[in-house]
């Protein structure tokens, strides 16, 4: 009989051996980048839209916590 233990029972969370949280940011990053560049207006638009896409989640945590109030 097996027995259960707390390891088997915890949640996984984020790390680099977790290879589910590698693919959220990469789709992240990818759907950013399509947006910014997109919605750039020149070259160098172009360019500031892919470093922004690197950094998607700086501004989603910036906007959420704006708009919570904390």
């Amino acid at each position: 009989m097996k027995q259960i233990t707390m390891e088997n029972t915890e949640e996984k969370k984020c790390s680099s051996a977790n290879p589910q949280c590698g693919a959220v940011y990469g789709l992240g990053f990818i759907g950013a980048a399509i947006y910014y560049i997109t919605a750039a207006t020149g070259f160098w638009a172009g360019v500031l839209g892919f470093l922004k896409a690197m950094v998607w989640p700086v501004f989603l945590v910036y906007e959420l916590l704006k708009y919570v109030g904390a």
